[in-house]
């Protein structure tokens, strides 16, 4: 075979190897980002399972808990006795945090300062977030002046609910809270506005701290979801 034809044929194999190698490649990296595709939809599929199964679970506690209430109403309405007892438990619903509420009250927020603020670079960032001690002063501050509900960035505060500060993070009933934190107290407004007075807790407090943006409410119509979650007592008995 004349040398001229060897190098051709030598050519096209050398050609046909080149593109057989990039198919391969290509296929490779197509199976591989397949793969990747597939176990991500898998995924996602498995935490829209497991929040149609939440919201399923949290429809129906729902709807009993509507029917224990009309049962406790009629049973309530037919006898004068009873119809105190629901009374109480009321009461005691409220002050447990385990049912929705509304009334006039008060709200603080309190945010940190902008970074673009030039008061920014003069501060040092730990003095510009405010504490679990912060908010669990404000949160006593609150109950002193008479409030008969409180919430935290959506966080009902009931009898044993935590405030602490974790891993650089503040955690309210074991869930993360963010700034701006705003604090909602339902209660008589205006007994409650001494904390924000002239010499107060909330005036003593903001004097090293001027750096916050803070701002201070009455409203009269604020509304608190119910704390969702049953505690677990592992040590308190029941006296009979």
């Amino acid at each position: 075979m004349p040398k001229k034809m060897q190098a051709i044929v030598l050519g096209v194999m050398c050609l046909v190897l080149s593109i057989g190698i990039c198919v391969q490649i290509k296929t490779t990296n197509n199976n591989g980002k397949t793969n990747e595709d597939k176990e991500l939809n898998n995924l996602k599929t498995q935490v829209l399972k497991i929040k149609e199964k939440y919201n399923e679970s949290y429809h129906k506690l729902t709807n009993a808990q509507n029917e224990l209430e009309k049962v406790r109403e009629n049973v309530a309405n037919s006898d004068e006795q009873l119809k105190k007892i629901k009374e109480k438990i009321d009461k005691y619903n409220t002050l447990l945090g385990v049912t929705d509420i509304k009334g006039q009250g008060v709200r603080v927020t309190v945010s940190d300062v902008s970074a673009t603020n030039k008061i920014a670079s003069f501060v040092n960032s730990k003095d510009i977030v405010m504490s679990d001690v912060d908010i669990l002063e404000m949160v006593n501050e609150f109950k002193n002046a008479g409030a008969e509900a409180i919430e935290v960035n959506g966080q009902r505060i009931i009898p044993n609910t935590s405030i602490c500060y974790k891993d650089n993070i503040i955690l309210i009933n074991g869930k993360k809270v963010t700034s701006p934190i705003t604090i909602s107290a339902i209660g008589f407004s205006k007994g409650m506005t001494t904390i924000n007075r002239p010499g107060g807790y909330l005036d003593y407090w903001l004097r090293d701290t001027k750096h916050l943006n803070t701002t201070f409410k009455e409203e009269k119509n604020i509304e608190m979801k119910k704390y969702i979650e049953i505690p677990v007592f592992k040590y308190a008995k029941t006296v009979n």
